[in-house]
């Protein structure tokens, strides 16, 4: 199992669908401690991926995309 999720926030782009799946994905799978559920979790392990997805697309809607100059140091 990976041990870390890629960051998906990028300045040029927002993440495609896939992204946020894979990551997803990825993430229930680290929390639940399994790589593939079995039949009787199958349901409630994909909702889980799903849910995660969605509040990801969430969040990068939500996001502020503006670039904020950088302050000087005197």
């Amino acid at each position: 199992m990976c041990r870390n999720i890629r960051r998906l926030r990028n300045p040029e782009r927002d993440p495609a669908d896939a992204e946020l799946r894979d990551a997803a994905l990825q993430f229930v799978r680290k929390i639940s401690g399994y790589r593939e559920p079995s039949n009787a979790n199958r349901e409630a392990f994909e909702n889980a991926v799903d849910a995660v997805s969605e509040a990801s697309r969430v969040l990068f809607d939500s996001l502020n995309k503006e670039k904020k100059p950088k302050k000087k140091v005197s």
